[in-house]
């Protein structure tokens, strides 16, 4: 197949992210181009979805003008274009969707809509040392918790996902009771840091049940129960919380990962998704892997988040597979849309 110039735009929720990806030689990522919008949504403690939309409006086409100026390349040059699809917020999907829908129209180039997920799940393919397949996925994020066998591109199977909260959302809901500033993971992660281990013991939900599910809302019902018992937390405690907080969710998270890798026979662990770059997470796990002989690949950490590098990839390497590609024109978003579904 010829050298491909993708373009890769992402606007699933607060995040909007241009990407040029190069198909020649192996493939590389040219350029990405990010806009965060935490400062925007910081006041109200959370994403607004209506005011999301608004600025996905105004920040992707100055995006793609810098992506395009960083490398050097023309809007002619562009042979495909991948976006995300879902899932997420419907009208910040549409704004990316509708962009990258009439531009390949005006170009005469196909379209490649792309599961936000799988964008996670293959972004450490853009590492310096990427994994190779089949592999365990571990996909945490804000919205996510999953455990995943990766065979191929499109070939995925569903291992075991959260029943309730997602690790991400747990961490900002609980950020938020200790009076942390959105986002509150990072925030959290950080204040975790200056806790003394065992002060605080929460509980590890789900961490016997024997599959490879997870629960959340438990141990978020757990902090909130302790919090109340103190009354109001000094900072000192509020560290200590943080701590046993982090400590659960880390074991559990670890834990089932490590299962997951036994049970599958395989050897190489890909952790993606924003919590997968918390720092605590990365040391266990790389502890438990190298005693049990397995590899652990994350993306860097600046494709944890939300990005177009990620999207712009898994449209190239579904492009070059022959899924997904159809011609501009009519269109639809997935605000809901499991990763299961997707098969090569």
């Amino acid at each position: 197949m010829p050298a491909m110039l993708i373009l890769g735009i992402e606007s699933s929720c607060d995040e909007t992210g241009v990407a040029l990806y190069d198909t020649n030689a192996g493939g590389r990522l040219l350029t990405h181009a990010l806009h965060s919008q935490i400062a925007m949504h910081r006041d109200y403690g959370g994403v607004v979805p209506e005011l999301a939309s608004r600025d996905h409006i105004r920040r992707t086409a100055p995006l793609l003008r810098k992506v395009l100026s960083e490398t050097g390349r023309k809007l002619d040059e562009i042979d495909a274009v991948a976006y995300t699809q879902g899932p997420g917020l419907a009208g910040a999907l549409l704004v990316g969707a509708a962009f990258a829908e009439g531009l390949a129209v005006a170009l005469g180039i196909p379209v490649i809509p792309v599961h936000h997920l799988e964008g996670h799940l293959l972004s450490p393919l853009l590492s310096r040392q990427p994994p190779a397949f089949p592999f365990i996925a571990l996909l945490v994020s804000g919205g996510h918790s999953q455990l995943m066998r990766v065979d191929g591109i499109g070939r995925y199977r569903l291992l075991g996902e959260t029943l309730d909260d997602a690790a991400g959302e747990a961490f900002d809901k609980t950020a938020k009771l200790l009076g942390l500033p959105y986002p509150g993971g990072p925030a959290l992660s950080g204040m975790a840091e200056h806790g003394r281990p065992d002060i605080c013991q929460f509980p590890r939900p789900m961490l016997n049940s024997g599959d490879l599910n997870f629960s959340f809302s438990g141990l978020k019902t757990a902090v909130l129960t302790h919090v109340r018992e103190i009354g109001t937390p000094d900072e000192q405690q509020r560290a200590d919380i943080a701590r046993g907080f982090q400590d659960a969710i880390v074991d559990v998270l670890v834990k089932k990962s490590m299962r997951a890798i036994k049970h599958s026979g395989l050897t190489q662990l890909v952790v993606a998704g924003g919590v997968g770059a918390n720092w605590e997470l990365r040391r266990r796990l790389n502890e438990c892997a190298a005693k049990a002989k397995v590899s652990v690949f994350y993306p860097e950490f600046e494709l944890c988040t939300d990005n177009g590098a990620m999207i712009a990839l898994a449209g190239a390497l579904r492009f070059e597979a022959g899924l997904s590609l159809k011609s501009a024109g009519a269109f639809a978003v997935r605000p809901r849309w499991p990763l299961c579904e997707l098969t090569g």
